[in-house]
């Protein structure tokens, strides 16, 4: 589809609230135990809150705060503006985005560099439904009896949700987060905002360019979802390339058979994980204090997939070798990553990343309600996708979700200049999903990093070509004539 002149869209938000007083700039470490905060301190950040209205619809109405750290441009003779930072999710905190792109030096120089915990999330006005987990995402398992059990699961957490922050939960939305961000851009003095985002901050920045795509400056998308089809069902489609970062991975594993054992070629390998799949599916795992089913050991090898670097390839192949150990001798005791892992998904402590994620995909886009739809789709994609049907194509909480969306879905269509930043091999947001981005936003570049199987590029992964042609746009403002190609190389 054509897209649109970005006119079209500009009155489609509500008015935004008027600007407020004057920011108070403060010290960011909040106590002792406060490591994050005592990082921005040393570095010479600082932090404030800044109030938006809960609903943008009424701006006189209740309010909420925005927590927000700054870390000022080196250079500020050739100081460009604020760029804001987002780290993904969604629900991921971003107050100590500022640490990492400073190691960028055009990034340092020439922007203030604007860490942001969006509504609900990390410091801002917290949404949290007391879940006994951190996390929604599960597989269906290897039959009907494990599906219904995480339909239960499901309907459960929604309950919680509906109980817990039922005033919250229309508003977690991510044209919200959109308006706050121009709320923060008034609060700065700034003009216009530069803004970089991660993963699923590739979608609220492409949200962004829609509702105010006058006030986009310099943006940078790294590691794009696709903008037509996030919400509930994001990962419907990532099974083949889930499938294929795990084939990628088993390469790596079997050339290191004699110090995991996982087996001594890439089919042995996958063969490991899908027999500890289903002996988990006939016993649960017993792994330290933990247990580990068939609804668990998929969502395990696919959070590991994530970089194709020997540290994070080490770490899933140790994961493995004591799932698979736990299968063959009854339990097994896990590896220090391991049982951060479980403890994530089987214990609350971390309720309140799951609770807002939950709340900001089903404030975004409606689900199927009924649970045999997904049942359907897992049953007919089971035979190709094996062991990532049952997780990627599973229901999730928002079948069950006590409120449904207040707006239609945001449709991206725009020219805004962006530079859109994406890995052939990442198994979460999809190369496929990264051109329908590209697509969408008919005014930006692509810039692939090929032969990578990597979430998340730019000042992460060490890829020199990548960082320059980044730092090149974000020094020029003007995105490369044509899309680019990079290479695998790591420095």
């Amino acid at each position: 589809m054509a897209a649109v002149a970005v006119t079209a869209t500009v009155g489609a938000t509500p008015a935004l609230a008027r600007p407020g007083p004057a920011l108070t700039w403060h010290a960011c470490a909040t106590g002792p135990d406060d490591r994050v905060g005592q990082e921005l301190d040393r570095a010479g950040a600082q932090c404030a809150e800044v109030t938006v209205p809960l609903d943008h619809a009424r701006p006189d109405g209740r309010t909420i705060t925005v927590a927000i750290s700054r870390l000022k441009a080196t250079d500020p003779a050739r100081r460009v503006g604020a760029m804001l930072l987002n780290s993904g999710g969604p629900g991921g905190t971003g107050i100590d985005m500022p640490l990492l792109l400073a190691g960028q030096d055009v990034a340092r120089s020439r922007f203030d560099l604007v860490g942001m915990d969006p509504r609900f999330v990390g410091r801002s006005t917290p949404l949290d439904c007391g879940w006994p987990t951190g996390t929604w995402i599960r597989s269906a398992g290897h039959d009907r009896g494990s599906f219904d059990r995480t339909a239960a699961l499901q309907a459960d957490l929604a309950r919680r949700c509906a109980d817990r922050s039922p005033d919250l939960l229309p508003h977690a939305s991510t044209r919200n987060t959109a308006r706050d961000m121009d709320v923060i851009r008034t609060a700065l003095g700034e003009r216009k905002l530069s803004y970089f985002g991660y993963s699923y901050g590739t979608y609220l920045g492409a949200v962004y360019t829609q509702l105010f795509p006058h006030r986009a400056d310099r943006v940078v998308l790294d590691s794009a979802v696709d903008p037509d089809t996030f919400g509930p069902r994001l990962l419907r489609k990532n099974g083949p390339a889930t499938a294929a970062a795990l084939r990628d991975f088993a390469g790596w594993a079997a050339e290191r058979h004699h110090e995991y054992g996982l087996g001594a070629t890439p089919d042995r390998v996958v063969a490991t994980v899908l027999a500890t799949d289903r002996a988990a599916a006939r016993t649960p795992l017993r792994v330290g204090p933990y247990t580990a089913d068939d609804t668990l050991v998929p969502a395990l090898v696919f959070s590991g997939l994530y970089d194709d670097r020997d540290a994070a390839n080490a770490e899933l192949a140790a994961t493995l070798r004591v799932l698979r150990r736990a299968a063959l001798d009854g339990s097994a005791e896990p590896t220090p990553a391991l049982a951060e892992q479980l403890a994530f998904i089987t214990t609350g402590g971390d309720s309140h990343y799951g609770s807002v994620q939950a709340a900001i995909v089903c404030a975004d886009r409606a689900a199927p309600r009924d649970p045999e739809t997904y049942w359907r789709d897992i049953e007919a994609h089971r035979r190709d996708e094996p062991l990532f049907a049952p997780l990627v194509r599973n229901l999730n909480p928002c079948a069950f979700w006590p409120t449904p969306p207040r707006e239609r879905p945001t449709d991206v269509r725009n020219r805004v200049p962006a530079l859109i930043v994406q890995s052939t091999g990442d198994p979460a947001t999809t190369y496929a999903a990264a051109t329908a981005m590209h697509r969408a936003m008919a005014g930006s570049r692509m810039l692939t990093l090929d032969g990578a199987r990597i979430h998340a590029v730019y000042a992460n992964y060490g890829n020199a070509c990548v960082d320059g042609h980044v730092n090149a746009y974000l020094r020029d403002g003007v995105p490369p004539a044509r899309d680019l190609t990079c290479h695998r190389t790591l420095i």
